[in-house]
């Protein structure tokens, strides 16, 4: 019998910095649990990563965004 990888919840303050969002999507990517956000979650790491980080672009994260959502569909 296969179990179930336990679901997390990774909020903002967990995918806003780039280098701890690697290691828990690459965690998840090997199965050791299923990620989970919101796009309100979303708009908050990106919204607070451009105004601390103003030499980062809209464009860029978006495609973090795009990226992480087709990898860890809902």
């Amino acid at each position: 019998m296969k179990l179930q990888p336990i679901t997390a919840l990774l909020d903002a303050n967990t995918l806003y910095p780039a280098p701890v969002r690697d290691i828990l999507l690459h965690l998840a990517d090997i199965g050791l649990f299923a990620p989970k956000w919101t796009e309100q979650i979303h708009d908050e790491w990106i919204q607070n990563l451009l105004t601390n980080r103003p030499d980062l672009n809209l464009k860029n994260l978006n495609a973090t965004r795009q990226a992480m959502n087709l990898a860890f569909p809902r």
